[in-house]
């Protein structure tokens, strides 16, 4: 039986990725989405390291699968929707609709309520043991904070960032093959795609700056559903 101490390893990481996200609600809370997206940022780092901790120390365990589903429900799931809900507060603030600037921003938190569905779907779907059915949370939590941070200064009306909010949730649940990026070996041949993302996102980055990540975020989902037509033929 191995060390206790050793065991709880892996989930004091979760755990590091849960106080990251809550931070990024605090950040939200004060309009600073880029810390927030910083923040974010660092619990997807966390929760890449958890599962591998896991497996490189042979501890890996119901409890650290539950754990991990709490913590990315608040780093990718209620810590961009503070962002979008905060964004949505601003841009309805000027509006004579009452409606709209008291109710209507708290449709951001449908954000959340998807990432737990997501979340449920992925512990419990065998097929998603080497890809995924859906976009993935840390994805999504990456794509809206952002997208909050290259255009906070921006006016967007409340209706576009409403329409972003269901498109996104949408994709959480949606039947649709995306693929994962961890490899199994380093051949062409197995991860051509993931070879052609990476390729993409450098490209990305260099003509657009280190903010615009959402941009990854969308040529990730494009080149899931070609990826998914070409397997299909």
């Amino acid at each position: 039986m191995s060390n206790p101490i050793v065991r709880q390893i892996p989930n004091a990481i979760t755990c590091c990725n849960l106080v990251s996200g809550c931070i990024a609600v605090v950040m939200a809370l004060h309009n600073n989405y880029e810390w927030a997206m910083a923040c974010i940022l660092i619990g997807a780092l966390f929760d890449f390291f958890d599962g591998m901790t896991a497996r490189l120390l042979g501890v890996s365990g119901p409890m650290g699968v539950e754990l991990d589903s709490l913590a990315d429900d608040i780093t990718f799931g209620l810590a961009p929707s503070m962002i979008m809900f905060s964004m949505m507060q601003t841009a309805s603030s000027g509006l004579s609709c009452r409606f709209m600037t008291d109710v209507f921003p708290y449709t951001a938190f449908l954000v959340a309520a998807f990432s737990a569905l997501r979340l449920g779907k992925f512990n419990i779907d065998t097929r998603q043991k080497t890809s995924f059915i859906g976009l993935p949370t840390p994805a999504n939590a990456i794509f809206l904070s952002s997208f909050a941070a290259c255009y906070q200064d921006v006016s967007i009306p409340v209706w576009v960032l409403f329409a972003i909010v269901v498109v996104f949730s949408l994709l959480l649940v949606a039947e649709i093959p995306m693929f994962s990026l961890k490899l199994k070996n380093m051949t062409w041949r197995d991860n051509s795609t993931k070879y052609v993302f990476l390729i993409g996102c450098v490209v990305l980055l260099l003509l657009l700056g280190f903010f615009h990540i959402y941009a990854l975020i969308v040529w990730y989902i494009l080149l899931s559903l070609a990826a998914g037509r070409f397997a299909k033929r």
